[in-house]
């Protein structure tokens, strides 16, 4: 008896599990639809909370924003997660801000994203700063950056700091 209770609870779960995959994947289909318009989908990848998000940026000669928006609900025309840089010379692309919300690996996804497009325009590098509004959260940062391959100087007591990636 216990047995077939578990064995109809985990179906049970398979089927919602099956349904959260369908619903997203079609609101993934019509979210691609509408941010196709304006910008260029650059991808498709999963969070580690395993939801479904589209990678998107706008790009013109001086910058680059690459965006996520997430599959779960519609797109209303903003984005949930960004990375702003500029491109600072033909050799770098210098990070000016990164908003949204933190630990859902969407500063991984938009960094993977970013090292292509480096890549793409014979880019070499890629700097940014550590600003003193970033400060409360500067640990996190640093674990960031480092994580992604960065060089990481930090002066603690001007509350500043710089990083720096070199694609060899």
């Amino acid at each position: 008896m216990e047995t077939a209770v578990k064995d109809t609870e985990q179906e049970e779960e398979l089927q919602q599990e099956y349904e959260n995959l369908e619903f997203q994947l079609y609101r993934m289909q019509d979210n691609l639809k509408k941010i196709a318009r304006n910008s260029n989908v650059i991808g498709i990848d999963q969070s580690k909370e395993d939801k479904w998000v589209i990678v998107y940026s706008h790009e013109d000669s001086h910058s680059c924003k690459i965006m996520i928006s997430e599959c779960d609900a519609a797109y209303d025309g903003t984005w949930d997660f960004s990375l702003q840089a500029t491109y600072f010379d033909n050799h770098t692309i210098h990070i000016g801000d990164i908003k949204g919300p933190a630990n859902k690996g969407y500063g991984s996804i938009c960094m993977k994203y970013l090292k292509e497009k480096a890549r793409q325009h014979n880019v070499s590098a890629i700097t940014g700063d550590i600003a003193k509004r970033d400060w409360d959260h500067v640990d996190r940062l640093v674990h960031f950056y480092e994580k992604h391959d960065f060089d990481v100087s930090v002066d603690y007591e001007q509350k500043s700091g710089e990083i720096h990636w070199q694609d060899y």
